[in-house]
């Protein structure tokens, strides 16, 4: 938030957190709703987290997924036929385990909602 010239109040009385820009054009003020949803992200996460929930989805290749490293590593074996093995490493704080009742079924779990987010994407 180093970028915007806001001002981030915490009040511990009554539990909230004020942000306030002084004499902002139109561009600076819509970037204030991203600052505070990047607040309720971040309170969200530290006190419930974030889960991710992915499934395989194959027609002909079957898909062979390794999970290594503690749930740090993911290894995708014959995706569309490939003899390449896709090796993914998670960003920090992102673990990733399989479901043992639905088949094909990983989780990705963690506190921050862009580091599940983009390791999903990967």
């Amino acid at each position: 938030f180093k970028d915007v010239s806001a001002d981030i109040f915490v009040d511990k009385k009554k539990k909230t957190v004020t942000v306030e820009l002084w004499f902002g054009k139109t561009k600076q003020a819509a970037v204030i709703r991203t600052i505070i949803s990047h607040i309720k992200n971040l309170m969200l996460g530290v006190t419930k987290g974030f889960q991710y929930k992915m499934r395989f989805v194959y027609a002909h290749f079957p898909v062979n997924v390794n999970i290594s490293d503690d749930g740090k590593v993911i290894e995708v074996r014959n995706f569309l036929g490939e003899k390449v093995i896709r090796r993914v490493e998670m960003l920090d704080g992102v673990t990733i385990t399989r479901t043992e009742e639905v088949k094909d079924e990983i989780i990705l779990v963690g506190n921050n909602k862009e580091n599940v987010g983009t390791s999903a994407a990967q």
